[in-house]
């Protein structure tokens, strides 16, 4: 009888109000979210040098000629935006009889190498006769390490490639609205590369 005597005060004492508590208001954890990102006003700038080309770029961007053993070229420029740990890298080469080298070069790294992470490759032509135009400009989604890239051309002297990358992490999901902030700007850059004569 002593027994089941303490069964019951066991019960009562301790499965009793567990129950009574678990019944209640219990804490449900808040699921992960990513940083409110605020974005500047558009606003743009002519750069204009010895490249022979120009171009308007965004003012929140600090141009940085790529000054490496790497570049032996001319025309390497970087447009970096500190702020967003991101950079748009444009590359030129004059073209000399290796025009089809730098297609199949352009080719390479948006399909050979940053196509293995991404889950897709949008391409939109660029083509615009008047100021000499012409090219293509990648969108690629999916954990890609750069989800815009471009190339224009005037298929005769002048090749200029771009590509936006973002020193972090490579996460579609928290990268779409500063991919989509800064890929105006580079739509901005294409429309209105102007090759100098």
């Amino acid at each position: 009888m002593r027994n089941s005597y303490s069964i019951i005060q066991l019960f009562r004492y301790s499965i009793i109000p567990l129950f009574l508590i678990s019944c209640g208001q219990h804490y449900t954890p808040k699921p992960s979210s990513y940083y409110r990102i605020d974005f500047p006003e558009k606003e743009y700038r002519l750069y204009d040098s010895i490249c022979p080309f120009t171009f308007q770029y965004p003012v929140y961007g600090e141009i940085v000629p790529v000054t490496s053993n790497v570049s032996e070229e001319h025309c390497w420029i970087d447009i970096d935006f500190p702020k967003y740990k991101g950079t748009i890298h444009l590359t030129y080469k004059e073209i000399d009889d290796n025009f089809d080298r730098f297609i199949e070069d352009n080719w390479g790294i948006i399909y050979k190498g940053l196509a293995q992470r991404a889950e897709a490759v949008e391409e939109h032509m660029v083509f615009d006769t008047e100021s000499n135009v012409f090219g293509m400009i990648y969108d690629i989604s999916g954990n890609a390490a750069s989800h815009v890239q471009f190339f224009v051309t005037d298929s005769v002297n002048n090749f200029l490639r771009g590509s936006l990358y973002f020193m972090v992490r490579p996460n579609a999901d928290s990268l779409a609205p500063v991919v989509a902030f800064f890929r105006k700007d580079v739509m901005r850059i294409v429309e209105s590369i102007e090759w100098k004569k």
